[in-house]
């Protein structure tokens, strides 16, 4: 049996990722703030509460333990806002977002390394990144920033894992420029907080733009596909064929 947990799987890429890898025959479990379909396998938890996300995860995987082939942890949850220059930043929104784009994933990947270190089946973390990530956008320094944090946590956890008896593989992946809710954000920002506004208004308009769908395929065949331990830590699904 194969167990995946994707946070933020109740829209965008997550919805889509919790929907193909349940087709696949898996065992899915979504941690989302909402859960519109009321699905049975959907958690309703803010990761802003840690505390609560972590207890949840614990408990997934305590409960298959026994049963279980392989565990996949699909870091996915994540927030562009504040989209703002460095001197206009919200504080409040900047505490979310580091909160929810790194010390969420982290802590969930501490809990997760930790409940399965002696579990000798596969294991495999796959984190959302974003280019933002490995280069710099005028009004996105936030996000930039906690993209960042997860490529190179990821990097540390991919070296401390060769150590391990029983190891936990890792890629952060960057999935390219999708058309959810996300870019909807980034379009009704300012121009003058957000330079690059007007280029990202015509990935919209020029159908530059892929779709969750497509993002989600590409993304369940590299987690199905690929030797997380072998390749390495920092990848782009458009280099994947």
């Amino acid at each position: 049996m194969d167990i995946i947990i994707i946070t933020g799987a109740s829209k965008g890429i997550g919805q889509q990722l919790l929907s193909q890898f349940t087709e696949t025959g898996a065992t899915v479990y979504g941690l989302a703030r909402t859960n519109p379909d009321q699905l049975h396998t959907m958690y309703e938890v803010d990761l802003m509460d840690c505390e609560k996300a972590t207890a949840i995860l614990g408990g997934i995987v305590s409960q298959h333990l026994e049963d279980a082939s392989s565990f996949t942890l699909i870091n996915n949850a994540g927030i562009v806002d504040p989209i703002s220059l460095v001197g206009s930043l919200d504080t409040q929104k900047v505490e979310q977002a580091i909160k929810v784009n790194l010390t969420a994933p982290i802590q969930l990947m501490n809990v997760f390394i930790d409940s399965l270190k002696d579990f000798e089946g596969t294991k495999k973390i796959m984190n959302i990144s974003s280019g933002a990530g490995r280069s710099a956008y005028e009004g996105w320094g936030i996000y930039c920033t906690t993209k960042a944090g997860l490529d190179q946590f990821s990097r540390v956890i991919a070296l401390e894992q060769k150590m391990a008896d029983y190891p936990t593989g890792i890629v952060s992946i960057a999935p390219g420029i999708i058309d959810t809710g996300m870019q909807e954000t980034i379009r009704s920002s300012s121009e003058q907080q957000f330079p690059h506004l007007k280029r990202f208004e015509a990935y919209k308009r020029e159908g530059q733009l892929s779709s969750a769908s497509e993002t989600a395929e590409k993304l369940v065949r590299f987690v199905n596909e690929v030797d997380f331990l072998e390749i390495d830590p920092i990848a782009d699904i458009r280099q994947f064929d």
